[in-house]
């Protein structure tokens, strides 16, 4: 699937559509500020994984402070089977700047 903007990320919030969503910064970046996401370390991410593994299938947003976290951990899912997975582009930096 093709990665997300955060334009997009708030009107799917905003309507209250259904997906996993999952920030794979560290519990410090979690604590100062966090988008409501479940908090899942990238360095702790292939171990969740069959935590998750009902949700294979389900819209999976991941994000961290600005991109490169969540595509890597978008790629892990990916490889894991996981088919619907999206990164947000430019993260909780883009979040921050436009709104």
């Amino acid at each position: 699937m093709e990665d997300i903007t955060v334009a997009e990320l708030k009107y799917k919030m905003d309507k209250g559509d259904n997906f996993v969503f999952i920030d794979v910064r560290e519990p410090y970046e979690f604590e100062q500020f966090n988008l409501g996401a479940r908090l899942i370390p990238l360095g702790e991410l292939e171990a969740t994984l069959p935590e998750l593994k009902d949700y294979k299938d389900t819209e999976v947003i991941v994000h961290c402070k600005s991109g490169v976290r969540s595509g890597f951990a978008k790629q892990i899912m990916l490889a894991a089977g996981f088919s619907r997975v999206r990164n947000l582009l430019g993260g909780v930096m883009e979040w921050q700047r436009v709104y």
